[in-house]
Parts: structure tokens; sequence; C-alpha cells
């Protein structure tokens, strides 16, 4: 088993940076200035992924880690939402969500993969 000194090493961390990433310019050339709403929640989802993970990478104990792991997996599915609600509110099409929904569900598949790592860890103990 691997062992992480930095969360920049954690492959989930990566993949979330590039949602976030890819948000940032989704947001900037799809959705218009007038759907504030939407831009603030997307941007602060995309921030979220990354920020969690690595504030559960600093703490102590892996069953925090999981935890705000989980918070990060959680804003994902609320990306992957709001990126349907841009589709079903005709704001974009579908193949310009396509690649944001590959990104989200290898994130999340990501995570889930590095929560599994964290709870055999707990086991070991």
């Amino acid at each position: 088993m691997p062992r992480y000194t930095t969360f920049e090493e954690l492959d989930c961390w990566r993949k979330c940076r590039k949602v976030r990433i890819w948000l940032e310019t989704f947001i900037v050339n799809k959705i218009e200035a007038k759907d504030f709403d939407m831009i603030q929640n997307l941007r602060r989802a995309g921030r979220s992924t990354t920020r969690n993970i690595a504030e559960g990478f600093g703490r102590f104990h892996f069953k925090e880690n999981i935890q705000f792991c989980r918070i990060s997996r959680g804003s994902l599915f609320e990306i992957k939402d709001d990126l349907i609600i841009c589709m079903d509110e005709k704001k974009v099409s579908e193949k310009e969500i396509k690649q944001g929904i590959l990104l989200v569900n290898a994130a999340i598949f990501s995570i889930n993969g590095y929560i599994k790592y964290l709870n055999s860890k707990i086991n070991n103990q």
C-alpha cells in the first residue's frame, strides 16, 4: 500500500482538481452572468471537492479523513445535478456537459477507492 505524504499525491484530489478547472471554463463560456445562483453554486461545489480532500488529509484520524472525502463526494454529485439542471433548462446541450459528467464520474470512482483504502487502514490498526 502506498504511503501518501501530501494530498497533491492523491489521485482523487487530482481528479477533483480536473473537475474544478473544467467547471471554471464551463462557467465562463456557457453560463450567462445573469444566472448568478448557478455560477456561485457550481464554483462553491467545485472548490469544495478539492478543499475537503485536502482538509481531510490534514486530519489525524482516518475516520475524520473519510468524512471529509464523503463531503467531497457529495459536492461532486451536486455538480452533476447542476450540470443536468443546466441541460434541462436548455442552457447547454447534453454534448456540452458530457466531458464534465465523465470527469465527475471518474472523480467519484477515485474518491470511493480512496475511502476504501482509508477503511482498510482503520481495519489494520
